[in-house]
């Protein structure tokens, strides 16, 4: 299934992408049992299972030329978005908790910039440009002008947000060269789809039921892609 020569290793990554499904899933069957404590603990798992899939894909990798550095930097990535989730789930005790997290997020998608630019031969600039204005307008329509938040707050969303959109632009940037990266382009796509649902919930009037639940079938498979796209450049660096 992977580009792994190690079949134990195969197994283990295997078995951790089964059971970060089984924790995404299981925390929806529990929040529509309206058990919120469940849900809270059995995302934040699935969150950790794939920081636990993301350091061993840099074991698997490291000996390989070419996707060790990438395979750090997303591992690194996948660490500091799994902190930004325990802080927005108000796990420690910081009166700013949102921001915080925010900025634990933006930190996480510099290192996956950074991962993607070491697998890319060329940006394609033109491709990250309409990423850039498609993070843009989503800004502008979901978070200057919903209404809600501080004025500051409203206005350190806008690198956040171009700092995502940018993700996906070179992430897209990168399949058109090599296909083989196309699920890491659909993660990050996916990605910025979920933030713009937090968006709307948190500065906006987005209301649906279940939101947090949409937010997490988006925001899951997201970091599950990248995570799991060191197999993309392990595949890559068999082709070149």
């Amino acid at each position: 299934m992977f580009a792994v020569h190690n079949a134990a290793a195969s197994a283990w990554l295997i078995a951790l992408l089964v059971g970060w499904a089984a924790l995404l899933l299981g925390s929806v069957a529990a929040s529509f049992l309206s058990r919120q404590r469940m849900v809270t603990g059995l995302r934040l798992t699935s969150s950790l299972t794939l920081v636990v899939a993301a350091w061993s894909w840099y074991l698997v990798a490291r000996d390989t030329p070419g996707v060790a550095t990438f395979a750090l930097l997303v591992a690194l990535g996948m660490t500091l978005g799994f902190v930004g989730d325990l802080l927005l789930a108000d796990v420690f005790p910081i009166e700013q908790g949102f921001l915080a997290g925010m900025a634990s997020f933006a930190l996480g998608h510099i290192t996956y910039i950074a991962a993607i630019l070491s697998q890319t031969p060329q940006v394609q600039w033109a491709v990250a440009g309409v990423a850039l204005l498609v993070g843009l307008a989503g800004w502008y329509l979901v978070v200057f002008r919903g209404g809600k938040g501080a004025m500051l707050l409203r206005w350190a969303a806008l690198p956040y947000a171009l700092l995502l959109a940018t993700t996906a632009g070179l992430a897209v940037g990168l399949a058109i060269q090599k296909p083989v990266f196309l699920p890491l382009a659909l993660g990050a796509a996916l990605f910025l789809a979920s933030d713009l649902l937090v968006a709307g919930k948190q500065f906006g009037s987005l209301r649906f039921p279940h939101i947090g639940d949409a937010v997490w079938l988006t925001y899951g498979p997201a970091q599950m892609l990248i995570v799991y796209a060191v197999n993309s450049a392990l595949v890559a660096a068999t082709i070149r």
